[in-house]
Formats: C-alpha cells, structure tokens, sequence
C-alpha cells in the first residue's frame, strides 16, 4: 500500500511538471558544454552550440 501512494505522488509530480524530462536530458548535455569550454580557441564555440541545443530541447512541448 506504500508503494502504491508513493508511486502514485511520482507520478503526480511527474505530470505536474513536464519539464522534468527535458531536464534529465539537457543538464549533462549543459554539464558536458560546460567542460568542453575549457578547451583554447574552440571550447567557446562548441559551448555555444551544445546550449543552444539544450534550448531546443527545453522547448520541446512534453
């Protein structure tokens, strides 16, 4: 029975906020840009890319 109510709060959650997935997919994309942008001349560039497709992402209607 506990599992059920915690199981049913997750889900509750879960469709309350849609962003969630999107999160899960674009914070190690942002996290991998970030890492990347310490590389001279190109990290900046390639930073730039990897966020701006983060924010695709981030608008993806789920």
């Amino acid at each position: 029975m506990k599992l059920l109510k915690i199981t049913a709060i997750v889900l509750a959650m879960g469709m309350i906020n849609g962003c969630v997935l999107t999160k899960l997919i674009t914070v190690p994309m942002r996290v991998g840009g970030a890492v990347i942008s310490i590389v001279p001349v190109a990290g900046n560039h390639v930073h730039d890319a990897i966020d701006k497709a983060a924010e695709v992402v981030d608008d993806v209607p789920i």
